[in-house]
């Protein structure tokens, strides 16, 4: 006579809880990621008591140097309006961020403006521009 014991081992590996943290983890990363605004280019900004904050489409930069970066690519101020135009010509609202160093002439960063506003002439878009500041 066989004897059957009560309490059988189950082979079998539930999935539940790897699927469980699969998620908690995707969640945490998208979270972080979007959190973390990655700066390649090292600027000092000019300090500010304002709080704009706007959907950004494009983000000009402009280093102590007098460089100017459409994104992460360096461009020379005569070929600036193409390499904005560039970026944003699929969208007729864009809004460019412009981050200059707080040492640069203020002419670089009018230099910016005049070419958004030469691509909202030519195009009839309306382009806005923003100077980014840190808090003080």
């Amino acid at each position: 006579m066989a004897i059957e014991t009560r309490n059988k081992i189950n082979t079998a590996f539930s999935m539940a809880s790897m699927s469980d943290l699969v998620f908690l983890l995707l969640i945490f990363f998208m979270l972080t990621s979007t959190l973390v605004a990655p700066n390649a280019i090292k600027l000092l900004l000019p300090s500010s008591h304002s709080k704009t904050m706007a959907k950004q489409s494009l983000t000009v930069y402009i280093d102590k140097s007098g460089n100017f970066y459409v994104g992460e690519n360096k461009t020379s101020s005569d070929a600036l309006q193409n390499a904005i135009f560039s970026k944003i010509e699929k969208n007729t609202t864009a809004t460019i961020v412009v981050r200059a160093d707080r040492s640069v002439p203020v002419q670089d960063v009018v230099h910016v403006l005049d070419v958004v506003n030469q691509i909202n002439e030519k195009n009839k878009t309306q382009h806005k521009v923003i100077l980014a500041t840190k808090p003080q």
